[in-house]
């Protein structure tokens, strides 16, 4: 049964080390990549999925994303997770982002990747493959030889089932997180206070058995630096 889709949350509020110094003098959901903000690409995906209600967190430069975000003109509705005062991190985003997102699962979505759909909308594809009973998340993957811009040793490796595990210790995964997600909200609880990694939950999730993983099947681009611009620029003008 595929899973309906009420709600999203764009983490937008990382400082953007690697991106200097486009970042220098705005937040990285906003260098621009293709003719629009990097934070757009995100939107334009989670509008054309039909979700309702979005929520974006904000700390560096937030007053420049918070007015990017009121002059939107979407059919979802988009409410901001201020975290002006912290960064709260992946894990911490997430849990105060919380009461401002509605139903269940939730989709969570990094601001600064960059994807394509395969054969079908990739964010309806891992709706289709929820499994409420069996998964506390669900995270779309895609193989590390795919992954356009990605420099590290993958994240996950993933049995014929879909279950997700750990890259071992000095060896390579074949799998990388592509930054887009569905969370049930159940996986948020009892969580640490303050600041903290997503991969606290995912490791909760691991352990009992529940994480599992969707293989991407159009192109996706890791835009974490300058550099990465161009390539990313080149390649979407092929599509």
């Amino acid at each position: 049964m595929t899973a309906k889709i009420e709600s999203a949350m764009v983490m937008a509020a990382g400082i953007g080390k690697r991106m200097r110094p486009l970042t220098a003098t705005r937040p990285k959901p906003l260098v621009r990549v293709a003719g629009k903000a990097l934070i757009d690409h995100s939107l334009d995906r989670i509008e054309a999925a039909g979700i309702e209600h979005v929520v974006v967190n904000v700390h560096y430069l937030a007053d420049a994303l918070e007015a990017h975000l009121a002059a939107q003109t979407r059919p979802f509705t988009i409410a901001v997770s201020d975290e002006r005062k912290q960064l709260l991190e992946t894990g911490g985003g997430m849990v105060k982002a919380l009461p401002l997102l509605t139903g269940d699962p939730i989709l969570i979505v990094n601001s600064d990747n960059i994807w394509t759909d395969g054969p079908q909308d990739s964010i309806a594809h891992l709706a289709r493959h929820w499994d409420d009973a069996k998964m506390d998340a669900l995270l779309l993957v895609i193989r590390q030889a795919s992954a356009a811009g990605h420099g590290g040793k993958g994240d996950f490796h993933m049995d014929p089932n879909g279950r997700l595990s750990r890259r071992r210790p000095g060896r390579i995964a074949p799998f990388v997180y592509t930054g887009i997600q569905l969370v049930s909200r159940r996986l948020l609880v009892d969580a640490p206070e303050g600041a903290f990694s997503t991969n606290i939950f995912w490791d909760r999730a691991i352990a009992a058995g529940r994480l599992y993983g969707l293989s991407h099947m159009g192109q996706w681009f890791d835009v974490g630096t300058p550099a990465s611009i161009a390539p990313t620029e080149a390649a979407l003008g092929e599509v």
